[in-house]
């Protein structure tokens, strides 16, 4: 069973120093080295020398309604085939308009004039990079769906069938819908296509208050992987099989160390749910 990390900068140094035995690879950002050179694409290159490299994108908007970027689908195409990513894999949002890039991860309504588009976009987007393309589900703090909308597990079966694409089963953020909505995660679970499955993120979130002394679980990547997430990663895995998990953290980012002990962590619970699994799968 391959787990590795989202490579970040806070760590980057220690890591080139040690490169430890504990990952089985890196997932990486494009957008934090396209159109870069010095001292991080160098450093890039070395751990490129010893670590696999997963791209993970964030700004394709694959949900938007604005023609998907043709320079920037050539400069990723170039940044991937460098690299040898096997697949690159977006988030099921929207993250732009007006030509602007929003930072931020927005959710589309699950209805089939989306279904439709999307499914175009991915597409789209397989043929320019050249690989295929992989959607993660998102978390989302509202909703934009009216009573014909579907249910988020149905959409996302119909656009993996429809795009002939796989799925970035992001765990946590199914957990922190799940908590924040109301609805049971592991009934979503069961519903997904994880057969779809390319690739798995976990992640901690944190608990914020809210204007009417109301509090709400948001997906910072801020906190260790809470058991509630690793038992749904359990449930999941016979389903998926062995594809790669990744350890997210973005926030509060603590020493190496304890990044590997939750590495071994997520070994040990994927181990346990797929026993004698090995072998990292692309799409």
């Amino acid at each position: 069973m391959k787990v590795g990390l989202g490579l970040r900068w806070e760590f980057i140094e220690e890591l080139l120093e040690r490169m430890p035995e504990e990952l089985d690879f890196l997932e990486i950002a494009p957008e934090n080295y396209i159109g870069r050179g010095g001292y991080h694409r160098e450093a890039l290159a070395r751990l490129a020398g010893r670590y696999p490299l997963l791209a993970h994108g964030l700004s394709l908007s694959l949900g938007g309604t604005e023609p998907l970027d043709a320079t920037f689908l050539r400069e990723l195409r170039a940044f991937l085939d460098e690299v040898r990513a096997p697949f690159h894999s977006d988030h099921l949002c929207f993250g732009s308009s007006g030509g602007r890039v929003l930072h931020e991860l927005l959710p589309i309504p699950f209805s089939r004039e989306s279904l439709v588009r999307v499914a175009d976009r991915v597409r789209h987007a397989a043929d320019v990079l050249g690989r295929p393309v992989a959607v993660e589900n998102i978390s989302y703090y509202l909703t934009l769906n009216d009573d014909d909308a579907m249910e988020e597990p149905d959409f996302l079966s119909e656009l993996c069938e429809r795009a002939d694409c796989g799925l970035l089963l992001d765990v946590n953020n199914a957990f922190v819908n799940a908590t924040n909505f109301g609805f049971d995660a592991a009934n979503w679970l069961d519903r997904a296509p994880l057969e779809r499955a390319v690739q798995i993120h976990v992640a901690g979130g944190e608990w914020m208050s809210i204007p009417g002394d109301e509090r709400l679980l948001v997906d910072t990547h801020g906190a260790d992987v809470p058991d509630p997430v690793l038992a749904l990663l359990a449930r999941a895995l016979p389903r998926t099989g062995p594809v790669p998990i990744v350890v997210e953290r973005d926030f509060t980012i603590p020493p190496l160390d304890a990044l590997l002990d939750e590495v071994r962590k997520v070994r040990a619970v994927a181990e346990r749910a797929l026993p004698g699994a090995a072998g990292i799968t692309s799409a």
